[in-house]
């Protein structure tokens, strides 16, 4: 899918604003070109980077209360989904939080967050912060019995969980279920017929 498809996409079908769009462009041109020092997205993504990586991270915004305080994005790479989301973002006292042990990537994340004017706030390792968000989303970050785990025993208070999977994600939930039980959602992508988000509210 081509760029101008997915900017028509996302702005008849998710609600992005021209200076929105805008920005999504600039981050777009800021990434592609990282990406010839540092490996933030892999190379055999970047003619695709409008599908595979903006429109990917931009569907969640159909998902999220906006209304809310606080957005975690674990492993957060090059800023998918975070920084998409934040790009979205029309309320003021939303705050995203980013989360990522990668010097390297925490230093881009912050050139574009400076560059692009941006309200998030860029974070190490998940395990060496604190974690106090109403909703937690990630994307590549790790195995779902893994996230649980991090969101049950570092989350400070109750939240939402908004995972983007492939294909195997009923396989993996149907493994990670097989001892404890949660209450899930699944909702298809629009960017791939197999991909699903799980949705989660942990306690």
């Amino acid at each position: 899918m081509q760029q101008s498809k997915v900017i028509n996409i996302l702005k008849k079908d998710l609600n992005f604003k021209d200076s929105s769009v805008e920005k999504l462009k600039k981050f777009v041109k800021l990434v592609l070109s990282e990406n010839k020092n540092h490996n933030l997205i892999a190379k055999s993504t970047e003619n695709s980077i409008w599908h595979r990586h903006i429109l990917d991270s931009a569907q969640l915004v159909k998902l999220i209360d906006f209304k809310s305080v606080s957005l975690a994005d674990l492993g957060s790479g090059a800023g998918f989904p975070g920084l998409v989301i934040e790009i979205f973002n029309k309320n003021k006292d939303f705050h995203v939080k980013l989360y990522e042990k990668s010097s390297v990537k925490r230093q881009f994340l912050s050139r574009v967050i400076h560059e692009l004017d941006l309200n998030a706030e860029v974070c190490g390792d998940v395990r060496d912060e604190v974690l106090d968000s109403d909703i937690i989303v990630c994307r590549a970050f790790k195995k779902l019995e893994q996230v649980i785990q991090v969101s049950r025993e570092i989350a400070k208070k109750p939240h939402k969980l908004m995972i983007l999977k492939g294909q195997n994600a009923q396989e993996e939930i149907n493994n990670t279920f097989k001892t404890k039980k949660y209450s899930y959602k699944l909702v298809n992508s629009i960017t791939n017929d197999k991909s699903k988000i799980i949705l989660m509210e942990i306690d």
